[in-house]
């Protein structure tokens, strides 16, 4: 696909424009190349995390779960006090900046640490850095994009993104493949992958000031001149009903690591292997993200999110079904692609529509930790229940749920889904 890039300040391209074709902000391909950078230190680690809890360290797994759920969650303790910062201080860059560096600082511990205990901490540093830095980058995504480009924008930057996400596992496969065992090696190299990306960031990421600071913005009756935070916007109307939707899908999201288990169990994948079933989900995601972000700016942003938990419902039902082992495990990867393609970006271009220039770091953020949230419930949970009653049955439970969910997320969001349906074209 032809990408051209735009200044939006100025409405200038650098480059010729294709007939049709929409352009996205040179800042936010950068900020593209940095979460590349950034994606490749971090999925190269998490796709060895597995075998190295369950395996290397003789972990079990309700071990992995408890780390998994951690893993994704625990950036919601710091993604709203990041976005509200961002909204206060009207300068997202550095806010992001800080997390940034903290996650490469955490890729320093993973050379040192082999307990449960010491990956705890680590893992912690490392997603409350993701914690910190999302929500002003979207925020920063957002102030470089035209709203009717929203979407695609966030698209782009998670293509970009999950080129980054798909590199690193074939990195990690490549390091281990050369050094068995190597997973210090493969901690290593994910550190000086952190680092550029960090320079990059700091050198080369504008310091774009956000479009509007609520500070800059006198209140009636305020004698200081300071503005009260509008977190009505964030909480009431149409996005009180997109953060219930979201948690109640991301109580039935189950991590990615244990499908790929339940898949590695009933075939014959030899452990070696493991790493490329991310590298697998990450290239579908490459291939749907943009066509899906433009589908969401054309047809709406809610139907698009809600329908792509069907993909995950398909990805799902196809782990337990009894079909060829490889074609099982390709239409996984290509249902969990089409799941993030319609969803990851999506959602932040959702919560910026739905909110205020002043508040707008803050809604993505809420959205984000709700998702965050949820999803360290459900992967802690079905860790439990997979010990408790095997591979097979928690799946079929977590997707009879998640069919049931599914209806009642479009329900909740059935005002905004009747607004999109008149706006279409």
């Amino acid at each position: 696909m032809y990408i051209s890039l735009t200044n939006p300040a100025r409405g200038r391209t650098t480059g010729p424009r294709a007939p049709g074709v929409r352009t996205v902000s040179s800042t936010v391909v950068t900020l593209g190349v940095v979460s590349m950078l950034t994606d490749i230190s971090s999925e190269s680690v998490a796709a060895v995390m597995p075998l190295y809890v369950t395996g290397f360290l003789g972990l079990s797994t309700i071990a992995f779960g408890f780390l998994d759920g951690l893993y994704q969650g625990t950036s919601a303790l710091v993604r709203i006090a990041s976005g509200y910062t961002a909204d206060r201080v009207g300068r997202p860059k550095w806010v992001a900046f800080s997390g940034y560096a903290l996650a490469a600082v955490a890729r320093v511990g993973l050379l040192f640490v082999s307990g449960f205990g010491g990956l705890l901490a680590v893992m912690t540093a490392d997603r409350i850095g993701k914690g910190i830095r999302t929500a002003p980058r979207d925020a920063l995504i957002t102030a470089r994009s035209r709203p009717d480009n929203l979407a695609t924008s966030f698209s782009v930057h998670r293509t970009l993104d999950n080129i980054g996400a798909a590199l690193g596992p074939l990195i990690a496969f490549a390091l281990l493949w050369i050094v068995p065992d190597g997973y210090e090696v493969v901690f290593a190299v994910s550190l000086a992958f952190a680092v550029v990306g960090l320079v990059i960031l700091g050198l080369v990421v504008p310091n774009v000031r956000l479009r509007a600071r609520a500070r800059d913005v006198a209140v009636a009756g305020n004698a200081e001149g300071r503005t009260r935070f509008a977190w009505g916007v964030v909480l009431r109307g149409p996005m009180r009903r997109v953060l219930a939707a979201a948690g109640i899908l991301g109580l039935v999201t189950i991590g990615d690591g244990f499908v790929y288990l339940l898949l590695q169990s009933r075939g014959d994948f030899a452990t070696l292997w493991f790493p490329l079933l991310y590298v697998g989900t990450n290239v579908a995601f490459i291939a749907f993200a943009i066509p899906m972000g433009r589908l969401a700016d054309r047809i709406g942003r809610a139907r698009v999110f809600v329908f792509g938990h069907v993909a995950l419902l398909g990805a799902y039902v196809v782990a337990v079904l009894p079909i060829v082992d490889l074609a099982a495990t390709v239409a996984c990867l290509l249902l969990l692609g089409t799941f993030y393609a319609a969803t990851d970006g999506v959602l932040a271009a959702l919560a910026s529509e739905l909110t205020t220039p002043e508040t707008r770091a803050t809604g993505i953020a809420a959205a984000q930790t709700t998702v965050a949230v949820a999803r360290f419930g459900a992967a802690a949970g079905f860790g439990v229940l997979w010990f408790a009653v095997g591979p097979e049955a928690a799946t079929i439970v977590v997707a009879v749920l998640l069919a049931i969910a599914i209806p009642g997320a479009a329900l909740l969001l059935r005002s905004i889904l009747r607004g999109e349906r008149r706006s279409a074209p």
